[in-house]
C-alpha cells in the first residue's frame, strides 16, 4: 500500500473529536476575529494535521505537502504587515495560530513559528526595503522556506561565543562556519544566519541554497519532533553577497530580538499540545470502564483532571495578558521567557499524567499523548532552556547575573 493510500485510508477512519476547553471564560477577553481565526487553523488542523500526523512521526518524515495550506491559512508570520504579503494580525492572533498548530504537532508550529519569527521577523526588522520585498512575500505563502542560523556544535546557550564568521571579499563576504538543530534546513530555500563580521560583532546574513559551500545535512535519530525536518548548516567558504547582510543591527541583540518572538509564539503553542492531551484524557476517563464504571468517577483520575485543567487555565491568562503586553510593545524579553518556561513545564507534566490516565493505550499512536510527551521533550530546551529561563527571571528581579 501507498503512503498516499494509507493517509487516505487512516482520514477516512481517524476522526479528530477535540474540543476547545475554556474554564475561565477566556474567550470573552478575546476579539471577534481572534475566535474565528482559531475555528479556522483548529478546523484546518483537523482536516490535515490530525489524520495524517501520527503516521508521518512514526516514519520520522514532515509532511512537505501540507506548506502550501499553511501559508493559505496565514501561518506564516500573521503579523508581517500586508505591504510585505503578511496577514497584519496583532499578537494574541498570531498565539492563537501557534496553539492551534502545536494542539496538532509541535513540529507543525516550529514550521511555521521558525518561518515567521526567525525568519520573516529579522527580515522585516532588521533588512533593507529592498529584502523586504524580494523575500517576505514568497515566504508568506510558503513559495520559499526558510530557516534560523544560531544554535552552533560548541555554543548553545552561549550564542556570543559563535565561531561561525565571514570576512570581506570584495563586493562579496566569504562565510565560514557551521549551525546544528535547525529546523526546516534540510528543505529551507533560505537561511538567515548570525555570524561575526570582520570586527567581531554579530550581524545576520541571507545565505541562499545553491550557493557553493553550502550544505545543509540532515539531522536522524531523533527521538523527539519526528515529523518536524531537523539538519545542520555548513558553510564552507561560501560567498555571499553583500547586499545579504541585514543592515539594521550588529549585535546579539538582532538574534535575541528574534528569539524572544519565538519564545512567545512557543508559550501559546505549548498550550495547545496541553490541551489536547487533557481533551484526549478527559474523554478516555469517561469511556474506559473498570471496577464497573467509568475510571473518571474515581477520586485519584479527578484529581489528575482537575489539576490539568488548573494548569492550562494559568498557562492561558499568562499567555493571554504577555500577549497584550506585547501588542503595546511593552513586554520584557524577561516576562516572555517566563510564559515560555512556564507553559512547556505545564505541558509536559500534563503529557505524563495523561499517559498514565490512558494506561498502556497513552504510549500507542492510537492516542496523541506519547508524540505530544515526546516532542515537548525538545520544545522545552529549544529557544532557550527550562533552566537558563529560570535565570533570565532569577537575574531580572535581582539584577544579579547568574551567567555572561
Amino acid at each position: 500500500m501507498s503512503v498516499d493510500t494509507l493517509n487516505e485510508v487512516h482520514k477516512s477512519v481517524k476522526t479528530d473529536l477535540y474540543r476547545h476547553h475554556d474554564y475561565y471564560a477566556i474567550d470573552d477577553l478575546l476579539t471577534e476575529e481572534h475566535l474565528i481565526i482559531r475555528e479556522s487553523v483548529q478546523s484546518w488542523v483537523k482536516q490535515e494535521i490530525s489524520p495524517i500526523i501520527e503516521d508521518y512521526a512514526q516514519r520520522a518524515e514532515f509532511p512537505k505537502q501540507i506548506i502550501k495550506g499553511l501559508g493559505e491559512i496565514g501561518a506564516f508570520g500573521p503579523f508581517i504587515p500586508e505591504e510585505y504579503g503578511g496577514s497584519g494580525l496583532d499578537q494574541i492572533s498570531y498565539g492563537i495560530i501557534m496553539q492551534e498548530l502545536e494542539r496538532g504537532d509541535s513540529g507543525i508550529r516550529s514550521t511555521a513559528s521558525v518561518q515567521g519569527s526567525l525568519v520573516m521577523f529579522p527580515i522585516y526588522t532588521f533588512g533593507s526595503e529592498a529584502q523586504k520585498h524580494k523575500y517576505l512575500p514568497k515566504l508568506a505563502t510558503g513559495e520559499m522556506m526558510g530557516c534560523f542560523g544560531l544554535t552552533e556544535p560548541n555554543h548553545g546557550s552561549n550564542p556570543s561565543g559563535m565561531e561561525t564568521y565571514f570576512k570581506d571579499d570584495g563586493d562579496h563576504v566569504i562565510l565560514n562556519g557551521a549551525k546544528m538543530w535547525i529546523s526546516n534546513a534540510p528543505f529551507a530555500d533560505i537561511a538567515v544566519v548570525w555570524a561575526k563580521n570582520p570586527e567581531g560583532k554579530i550581524q545576520g546574513i541571507i545565505v541562499e541554497r545553491g550557493m557553493e559551500g553550502f550544505t545543509t545535512p540532515t539531522t536522524h535519530g531523533k527521538w523527539s519532533l519526528r515529523a518536524s525536518a531537523t539538519g545542520e548548516l555548513v558553510f564552507d567558504n561560501v560567498r555571499v553577497p553583500k547586499e545579504n547582510i541585514l543592515p539594521g543591527v550588529a549585535s546579539l541583540r538582532g538574534p535575541l530580538t528574534c528569539l524572544s518572538s519565538a519564545r512567545y509564539g512557543i508559550a501559546w503553542g505549548a498550550i495547545g499540545a496541553a490541551i489536547d492531551c487533557y481533551d484526549s484524557a478527559l474523554r478516555y476517563s469517561k469511556e474506559r470502564i473498570q471496577f464497573g464504571k467509568p475510571i473518571g468517577g474515581f477520586q485519584l483520575m479527578q484529581k489528575k483532571l482537575a489539576e490539568m485543567i488548573t494548569e492550562i487555565t494559568k498557562a492561558q491568562l499568562l499567555a493571554w495578558r504577555v500577549g497584550n503586553l506585547k501588542e503595546q510593545h511593552k513586554a520584557t524579553p524577561a516576562q516572555i521567557s517566563m510564559a515560555k518556561r512556564n507553559n512547556v513545564n505545564m505541558a509536559l507534566e500534563i503529557a505524563r499524567e495523561a499517559r498514565q490516565i490512558h494506561g498502556g493505550m497513552g504510549i500507542t499512536g492510537e492516542y496523541p499523548i506519547m508524540r505530544h510527551m515526546m516532542n515537548l521533550e525538545s520544545v522545552i530546551t529549544y529557544e532557550g532552556t527550562h533552566d537558563i529561563h529560570l535565570l533570565i527571571t532569577g537575574h531580572d528581579i535581582t539584577g544579579l547575573q547568574a551567567f555572561k
